[in-house]
């Protein structure tokens, strides 16, 4: 009976955190051919991060995230730093995201290596690449 309860709880907390996903979803006429995912800051280091990336795509806010969106597969192989979230699918736990920024352009992303770069400038994280990235050796 109380294993019985336990999964019931379980699968209650797991539904509510569920329900306060949010997906981004792109202004038409954009289109994300290379699939959506998203990376969020907290709101503190939305302005200095958007001030600091030589190109941006859509992002998005709410009263405590901001939102960039980026290539789907955008984490392979990469540890974004903490405070940041990767959010798959731009599934992103988010109340009333706004779209707050659009590049007049015709590409809905933000390039992820800048971005990332430019993530752990601003948290004091040290860049972590795959071994064998960047080098002769890694192929």
């Amino acid at each position: 009976m109380l294993k019985n309860l336990a999964v019931l709880l379980a699968r209650s907390r797991r539904h509510e955190s569920e329900s306060r996903m949010t997906r981004l979803v792109l202004p038409s006429p954009l289109s994300a051919d290379l699939g959506c995912d998203a990376v969020g800051v907290p709101a503190r280091y939305g302005f200095r991060l958007l001030g600091r990336l030589p190109r941006h795509g859509c992002v998005f806010a709410d009263a405590g995230w901001w939102w960039w969106i980026v290539p789907a597969g955008s984490d392979q192989e990469l540890t974004w730093p903490l405070p940041s979230h990767y959010a798959r699918g731009a599934y992103v736990p988010a109340t009333r995201p706004r779209l707050i920024r659009r590049l007049d352009d015709t590409s809905p992303y933000t390039p992820p290596i800048p971005l990332y770069l430019m993530a752990c400038q601003l948290t004091g994280t040290t860049p972590r690449w795959p071994v064998g990235v960047g080098s002769a050796r890694g192929a």
